[in-house]
């Protein structure tokens, strides 16, 4: 806040500081308190709203903790939007590395842009495109045929694999940016310090690079995570018969069943979720809730 207030002035920083507080309180805060007031309220006819049976309780939270199927869908998403982190993550650490330290800064941003540009289509088209894609009769089987590595076309989209597929393309970006931005950040001649007291590249890399760029692994993961296992869409489109995602149940309670009270309860269950994965990432990793902001 006294650099905010050096930089910018009184007037600007308590302009700027009203419209975040605004922007809280409107977007997140509020939204969330009505989300959990509904959670607790039962499921009744307008008649009745208001009325004596319209009493505050824990039915709502019952009703997934009594489903052995929405449990078994929650927490496959919890395992399968992790995996999607973990791959996420394995994938972009040593680009975000070659991309901040070993190709030059023109050739970088090019880089970037090539990458930013399936971005500029929205995520319904990139889906669909997946699908197509991941068809029996799409391009990748195609290309496998024809290079021989296949017999006959591989059913892509079965089980979660369709899924996985899909979240890795649409959000491995929101992981490769922080943790660039973290690595940019390192000074080279540390790890040329590194090199020259005889420490080989894995040794260089646990015990210099990744350390300084915890906050944007920690940032990325948390991100990556959020958006997997909140997302609608990409499920939605590339889930096959026998795999199901937990937002695709929360969308059936509120707009198919019409039941917003019980969809309100499993939206906050997954809002919990969410809150439980940051602590975690934080207390592994060993970084604060403001370095994972940055």
């Amino acid at each position: 806040m006294q650099e905010m207030l050096r930089r910018y002035g009184y007037g600007l920083t308590f302009i700027m500081s009203l419209l975040v507080a605004f922007w809280l309180l409107a977007m997140v805060v509020v939204p969330n308190i009505i989300l959990l007031e509904f959670s607790f309220r039962p499921y009744l006819p307008m008649v009745d709203v208001g009325g004596p049976k319209d009493v505050y309780s824990f039915n709502n939270y019952l009703t997934f903790f009594t489903s052995p199927i929405h449990i078994e869908v929650f927490f496959k998403t919890v395992i399968y939007s992790s995996l999607v982190t973990g791959i996420c993550l394995i994938i972009t650490y040593p680009l975000a590395y070659i991309l901040s330290k070993v190709v030059k800064p023109t050739d970088a941003a090019t880089i970037f842009l090539m990458l930013l540009v399936p971005l500029w289509v929205s995520e319904i088209l990139r889906s669909f495109a997946w699908f197509i894609i991941l068809g029996n009769t799409g391009p990748l089987n195609a290309l496998l045929l024809y290079v021989g590595l296949i017999e006959k076309p591989v059913r892509w989209i079965v089980n979660y694999q369709g899924v996985i597929f899909g979240l890795v393309y649409a959000y491995i970006l929101f992981m490769l940016f922080p943790i660039y931005n973290a690595i940019s950040a390192l000074d080279t001649n540390q790890i040329e310090a590194s090199k020259d007291l005889g420490a080989g590249t894995i040794r260089t890399h646990w015990r210099v690079v990744i350390p300084h760029s915890k906050p944007g692994i920690a940032s990325g993961c948390v991100m990556v995570f959020m958006l997997s296992a909140g997302s609608v869409i990409v499920p939605s489109t590339l889930a096959s018969t026998n795999s199901r995602w937990f937002t695709e149940v929360i969308q059936q309670w509120m707009f198919e069943g019409l039941d917003w009270q019980v969809g309100s309860a499993y939206a906050f269950l997954l809002l919990v979720l969410c809150i439980m994965f940051v602590s975690i990432v934080m207390r592994v990793l060993n970084v604060r809730l403001v370095d994972i902001a940055k």
